[in-house]
């Protein structure tokens, strides 16, 4: 026992914090605004772990601050210490607090697939609160305050486990009636209709744009550039629905409205993207019960959406 109790002496906590800030910063006063506290407590703090460690941490330069070779060496594995100690904090919260499931989306795949089938899982979930944030920005999940993340991307995050959803394609779509004013039977029919194109933040390179799809097919004659942007996907979709152009839509988002019957696509030219949906989360995170039920439902949803959608292609023969 007394081996094991002086295996884990550490430094005092606050030391290390001011040790890890100037070293970040290579400044004390901007370590100490970080902190809240004086440059002289910094530094007194940095004088205390340099004592019990017994060498320099920092050299000092008429330059400036610069890491010693063992301060060099300590740093990043007390980087990774303190984002181990933030994730084991979360958690203790998330373990009193286990009824709340803390969730972020991008906007435009919550307010079209994720939220109509959220409550089919507070139903067979009664005792988890989910907490949807949605938006654009990408959440720190290190930092712990969120659950996990649904984002659309390469599938590359990191240091954290990644589970895929669902693939994405565009695919041009109209509103019945307008199509039943000036049809839309071919490529080359787009002339004769407004096009409506998503500006949202999260496409990618390899999504295509109105001009990039009429190339691609050898349309010409027809500015691919012109008629109204929207900066979410969303927004896109709900402007076919109330007739005011064809939209290259995201297949995952429009779906729910071409099964109503408020958009159809009458083209049947649907386009892969190399992006796709995942779903994201630290690691420790994916011990909480309510994450492991959340990850289990999301995937089956996921994959009940890629199944329908095949059968709809094979009938459809797209």
């Amino acid at each position: 026992m007394e081996r094991t109790t002086e295996r884990r002496r550490l430094p005092p906590l606050n030391a290390l914090r001011a040790f890890e800030a100037a070293a970040r910063h290579l400044n004390f006063s901007r370590a100490a605004d970080e902190l809240s506290v004086t440059p002289g407590a910094v530094s007194q703090q940095i004088q205390n772990l340099e004592d019990y460690v017994g060498a320099a941490l920092f050299k000092r330069t008429p330059k400036g601050l610069l890491l010693t070779d063992a301060a060099q060496t300590a740093l990043p594995a007390l980087r990774e210490a303190f984002d181990r100690l933030a994730e084991a904090a979360s958690l203790l919260t998330a373990a009193v607090d286990g009824r709340r499931l803390t969730l972020t989306a991008p906007p435009s795949l919550a307010a079209k697939w994720l939220v109509p089938r959220l409550g089919d899982f507070e139903r067979a979930h009664p005792q988890v609160d989910v907490w949807l944030q949605a938006g654009m920005e990408l959440v720190d999940l290190t930092a712990g305050e969120v659950d996990v993340a649904v984002r659309y991307g390469s599938g590359r995050y990191p240091g954290l486990e990644v589970h895929r959803l669902m693939s994405e394609s565009v695919i041009p779509v109209i509103s019945p009636e307008l199509h039943a004013q000036t049809p839309l039977d071919a490529p080359e029919d787009l002339a004769n209709h407004v096009l409506l194109h998503d500006g949202s933040p999260e496409l990618d390179d390899s999504c295509p744009d109105w001009s990039m799809w009429l190339a691609a097919r050898g349309v010409k004659g027809i500015d691919g550039t012109r008629g109204p942007r929207f900066n979410q996907s969303s927004l896109v979709i709900e402007a076919a629905v109330n007739g005011r152009g064809v939209a290259l839509a995201k297949r995952t988002l429009a779906q729910a409205d071409l099964e109503a019957g408020r958009l159809i696509a009458p083209l049947q030219i649907a386009t892969q993207v190399d992006f796709a949906y995942y779903l994201v989360h630290p690691k420790a995170k994916g011990r909480l019960p309510q994450v492991k039920a959340f990850i289990n439902w999301i995937e089956a949803e996921a994959l009940a959406h890629e199944e329908a959608l095949r059968t709809i292609d094979n009938g459809a023969g797209i």
